[in-house]
C-alpha cells in the first residue's frame, strides 16, 4: 500500500511540476524602436510610444529620414502571442510629407517577435516586417 501511495504521489508531483513550468504568455510590450531589414542602406524604422506609432523611410545609411506613417497605437492589454491593431493616420503630420502613406488607417500585426504591415510606394506594395532594436 505504501509503495502505491509513493508512486501515486510521485506521479502527481511530476504532472504538476511539468505543467507548472511551461512558459506563460505575457502582455507584449511593443513600445520602443523597431527596424526592418536593411536593403542597400535603406530601411523602415518605427518608434512606438504609449499611444502613437511613427514610421520613417530611412536612407543614406541612416543620414536621411522621411515620414511614412504617423498614427495611433493601442497597446495590448492581455497576455498573447499575437496582436493586431488598426492605426488611424495623423493627417496633420503626414498630409504634406512626400513619401507618407495617404491611407486613413493601417492594420499592424504582431507575431513571433515581429511587427508586420503592408506598405506601398510608387505603385509597389510589400509586406514590411520589423524587429525590435
Amino acid at each position: 500500500m505504501k509503495k502505491k501511495l509513493i508512486i501515486l504521489s510521485l506521479t502527481v508531483f511530476t504532472i504538476l511540476f511539468s505543467t507548472g513550468c511551461g512558459k506563460a504568455k505575457e502582455v507584449p510590450d511593443l513600445s520602443g524602436t523597431w527596424k526592418s531589414e536593411e536593403n542597400n542602406g535603406s530601411y523602415q524604422e518605427a518608434v512606438i510610444t504609449a499611444d502613437t506609432i511613427e514610421i520613417n523611410w530611412v536612407s543614406d545609411n541612416g543620414a536621411t529620414k522621411s515620414i511614412y506613417w504617423v498614427g495611433t497605437y493601442t497597446a495590448p492589454t492581455e497576455a498573447t502571442d499575437t496582436y493586431e491593431w488598426i492605426s488611424e493616420r495623423d493627417k496633420e503630420k503626414t498630409d504634406f510629407a512626400l513619401l507618407a502613406s495617404t491611407d486613413d488607417t493601417k492594420t499592424f500585426s504582431y507575431s513571433k517577435g515581429k511587427i508586420s504591415y503592408s506598405a506601398s510606394a510608387l505603385g509597389t506594395t510589400t509586406t514590411v516586417e520589423l524587429t525590435k532594436e
